[in-house]
Parts: structure tokens; C-alpha cells; sequence
């Protein structure tokens, strides 16, 4: 071991600011941390939040301020200084070696290793440690066999192993089940209970931070705008910091469905290869409904994205039909046309835009080749595109320097806001959407979802992959849950219970 245990320290930042060239990332942030706390860190994306950490780590210099450890103004100048005073990080990704077992991650993360490993006398050493841990992993596997609720353990055990006993936690829970995110929460909780641990969480899941942190401090463009106890704050006080005067988007009311209408999706006996080649995707039945949002769930890598290119006509099926409104739909453009489907990808500025050209010819994808009657045309009518443009922008708040501005130049929520306006004008009987709310702003999310909504209301079908379970809970009609590639529970939103639907996310169906 490098360093002997030591009680969880308190932290606290004194009129913090960083500035990179004319951008000021953080403005005099004085933040307190105190020993053996819970810690939430609340903000929207480009808050200061990762700057802050990365100052606290010693991952940048901060232009002006101090660090105080314990009381005394640290020297946090690199990330071993960090590391020599008990700070650690915990990632939103795993930093494990995959191939190696648990006890050799452990082992070779230490700065005082040498070239040949006593491996019975490092055995001992972990097994006293492990004694004194509230949870075990397996050490003797390969970390790459392990649940990712297990590597997550891991990841923290590795932390506790160096010595780390403050611990910063980036979006801990994003890979992980309910059942998982619960488990690794309250063991952590409980160690800051006893003084063992103190914890600094950034997340921007308001249950999770009301069930396990005391305290939340909250960044809004780089200033520190507010604390308070977990217990006097509501989601609304938190998410009021985080945007300020902005105005939120509301949801519709939810209107009924037609559940005696024809699906206008049909999936029936569906199989496919998945990324690997390894394993097959097999949908026995999916039916989606005029009005009717069906969320997917799932683990990342069990066949969600796979369904997506097979609707999407990237990744060709080896049986089964698809059919959209009755008639046979084979994922080409002139089907998608046809038959009024418009999709909305992952990352969608790598799978939905063509990122050097502008910010209007991304917009007229769909019409740039037909005329106003949907005919066919030979020549670019460029005033058209651009007044189609400009109309999109206005009506979804897209904000661009220009229409001319290739698409890579904005930001990810108007990336994102620039797709939603291209794939829900005009028909739309069939939307295809994946996770359309990953990484962006608070006030991006309420109003993609406020539109995705609408649609529904307006009768379109939904088909929402997403691995954001509060995402899945708050829009859909009715969830399935995909595990190792297959379609294995199906629940109506109104009796979906979130730990079934975390078992069978797990496999334990």
C-alpha cells in the first residue's frame, strides 16, 4: 500500500477563477466541502463543473484562488500532489485493463511498484484490504468479464487502495442499472456516514442526488450560484439554480392511444448479426402505434443499436419483416420517404449530418432533390433551401452565426435542436430516436422532450431507444427491455416497476 489509511478530509475552494486565453471558465468559486459529507456538484454543460474538478485534481492551475485540504491551503499543482493529500476521481468511463484480473489492476496502479511483482506477499496485501472494505469484487477475473456495477466497485476500490479518501465521482451512475447505481451509491453513502469517505458527486440525476447526497452546491456559467441541504431543496429549487431566469419547456398532456389502431411499425421474426458477429439479434415482435411513444431499454452493447440500423438500413437482416403502415418497409431512402420515417441517431452530428457543409444544407436533406410537390428535380434551388432554413431555425431556436456556418460549428444542443427541426418537419408517421438527450444542457433536454411529445400527440409513432431510465419513465407509453440482444420484458408505463426493469436489464429474466 502507498499511503495508510486516513480520515476522510474536508475541501474547499477560496475565490477560485480560471480563465483559458479570453474565456473565463470559473469567476471567484468558494465552494466547502466538509469531512465525511455527501457532495453533489449540480450545473447544465459548460457550467465549470469539469474545470472546477480538473483544478481540484491538478489537472490545470487555477489563474487565481486557493485549495484548502483539511484547513490548510494545499499545493495541488499536479495530480500527484492531489493524489499524495487523499484527493481521487472516479471516471464516467471505466480506466481498468480489461484483460488483466482485479487483484493486477490493483496492483499495477501503484506509483511504488516494482519491475517484479512478489505476487504472494501482494495476495496478503489485498486480502487485508479487502477485510477492512465494506463490498467485494471478484479479484481473480479478468475485469472484462466482470458487471459493469462490478467495475464501477472496482474503480472505487482502486481509489481507496491508493489511499484516496476524497473522492470525486463523474456522472458515476451512467453505466449502470438501477439495482447497480442504488447498490454503489448507498455503499459509498454509508462510508461517509462513518467518516471513512468524503464524496464530491457531479450528476445531473436529481433522485439520486436528493436520495444520497446532504449537500448540493450548483455552477451556472462558471460562478457559484447557491447550496443547501439535500432535505430543504426540491428537483424544481435545484433545476431553478441551474437555469436561472431561463424558461423551462413544458410536455403536453399526454393524450390516449389508439391501442386498437394498426401499429404503423411491425417487427416480426426479426434476426441479424450484432457488431461483434459473434452473437445474433433476434426480435421476435415489436409493434409500435399511430400516437404511442415505445421506449427501449437496456445495458449499452444488448442489440439497441444494432435495431437501430436495422431500421435505419445500415445493417442487413439475415430473416424477418418489417412493415411500415401495412406495406413492406426495407429501410431504403425512398422508403423512408414514402412512408414518412424520420430518424434521430446517437451522436448525431457523426450519424445525421454531413459536419463541413453548412448549417442550411444540413436543414434541407430531405427536400433539397423535390420540388414543393414532392416531384424530382434537377437543379439546387438554393433560395428555397435557405428560406427552409431560416423558417427551422426560428420555429426550434437553433442558434448559428449563420445559415452558411458548417454544422460542426455548433454547439451540441443546437446540433441536436437543428436535427429535430429537419426530422420532425412535415408528414412524420414513424420517429426512430436514440438517446436524443445524451450530454446536453438541462433546458436542451425539457425541450427535446417537450417535442418529441408533441409528435406523439400528433399521432406519430415513437420508437425512443434511450439509456437514460428517467427519459424512458417520463415519456414512454410502454418500455421493453432488450438484454443479450432479445426483446425480454414488456411492462405499460402505468405498472412499470424500475427494479424489474433494472433485473431484466441484468439478465435475470
Amino acid at each position: 500500500m502507498t499511503q495508510a489509511p486516513r480520515r476522510a478530509p474536508s475541501l474547499e475552494t477560496i475565490g477560485m477563477s480560471k480563465t483559458f486565453g479570453t474565456l473565463q471558465a470559473l469567476t471567484d468559486v468558494s465552494i466547502k466541502i466538509a469531512s465525511g459529507s455527501f457532495h453533489a456538484l449540480l450545473g447544465e454543460n459548460g457550467a465549470g463543473k469539469s474545470t472546477l474538478v480538473k483544478c481540484i485534481m491538478g489537472f490545470y492551475q487555477p489563474s487565481s484562488g486557493a485549495i484548502l485540504v483539511d484547513g490548510a491551503e494545499a499545493d495541488l499543482g499536479t495530480p500527484a500532489r492531489a493524489a499524495a493529500l487523499g484527493l481521487g476521481m472516479v471516471y464516467q468511463h471505466f480506466t481498468l485493463v480489461p484483460s488483466l484480473t482485479g487483484a493486477e489492476n490493483l496492483v499495477i496502479s501503484r506509483a511504488d511498484v516494482g519491475a517484479v511483482i512478489n505476487w504472494r506477499a501482494e495476495t496478503r496485501r489485498l486480502d487485508a484490504f479487502m477485510a477492512t472494505m465494506p463490498f467485494s469484487v471478484p479479484l481473480d477475473v479478468p475485469t472484462g468479464q466482470l458487471a459493469a456495477g462490478q467495475k464501477q466497485k472496482l474503480e472505487i476500490l482502486k481509489q481507496l487502495y491508493l489511499g484516496r479518501r476524497f473522492l470525486i465521482l463523474d456522472e458515476p451512475t451512467s453505466v449502470l442499472t438501477p439495482d447497480e447505481a442504488h447498490d454503489v451509491l448507498g455503499l459509498l453513502r454509508a462510508m461517509t456516514v462513518a467518516g471513512d469517505l468524503t464524496v464530491l458527486m457531479i450528476s445531473h440525476k436529481f433522485h439520486e442526488v436528493t436520495a444520497f447526497a446532504d449537500e448540493v452546491s450548483v455552477l451556472r456559467k462558471g460562478v457559484f450560484v447557491g447550496t443547501g441541504k439535500t432535505t430543504d431543496l426540491s428537483a424544481a429549487d435545484m433545476a431553478s439554480m441551474m437555469i436561472g431566469d431561463a424558461t423551462l419547456a413544458v410536455m403536453d398532456h399526454r393524450a390516449s392511444v389508439a391501442t386498437e389502431a394498426e401499429p404503423t411499425l411491425l417487427m416480426q421474426a426479426i434476426t441479424a448479426p450484432d457488431r461483434t458477429g459473434l452473437k445474433t439479434i433476434s426480435i421476435a415482435n415489436l409493434a409500435v402505434r399511430p400516437g404511442e411513444i415505445v421506449g427501449i431499454a437496456g445495458i449499452a452493447g444488448n442489440g439497441q443499436k444494432e435495431l437501430l440500423e436495422i431500421l435505419a438500413g445500415q445493417r442487413p437482416m439475415v430473416s424477418g419483416t418489417i412493415r411500415v403502415q401495412g406495406g413492406t418497409y426495407s429501410a431504403t431512402r425512398e422508403d423512408a420517404r414514402h412512408h414518412h420515417v424520420r430518424f434521430i441517431p446517437e451522436e448525431p452530428l457523426q450519424n445525421a449530418c454531413a459536419p463541413r457543409m453548412s448549417v442550411a444544407e444540413n436543414l434541407a436533406l430531405h427536400i433539397f432533390d423535390v420540388d414543393k410537390n414532392g416531384k424530382n428535380i434537377l437543379w439546387l434551388d438554393r433560395a428555397r433551401i435557405k428560406q427552409h432554413a431560416r423558417t427551422l431555425i426560428e420555429a426550434f431556436k437553433v442558434k448559428t452565426a449563420s445559415l452558411a456556418s458548417p454544422i460542426t460549428a455548433l454547439s451540441g444542443g443546437n446540433v441536436q435542436r437543428a436535427v429535430l427541426a429537419r426530422e420532425l418537419t412535415g408528414e412524420v408517421d414513424l420517429l426512430i430516436v436514440a438517446n436524443p438527450c445524451f450530454g446536453l444542457d438541462f433546458s436542451a433536454v425539457a425541450e427535446i422532450r417537450a417535442r418529441i411529445m408533441q409528435a406523439r400527440n400528433a399521432g406519430t409513432a415513437v420508437l425512443l431507444i434511450s439509456e437514460d431510465l428517467d427519459e424512458l419513465f417520463e415519456l414512454s407509453d410502454r418500455i421493453l427491455v432488450m438484454s443479450s440482444g432479445e426483446i425480454v420484458f414488456e411492462t405499460p408505463i402505468g405498472t412499470a416497476d424500475v427494479s424489474i426493469i433494472g433485473s431484466h436489464m441484468a439478465g435475470h429474466h
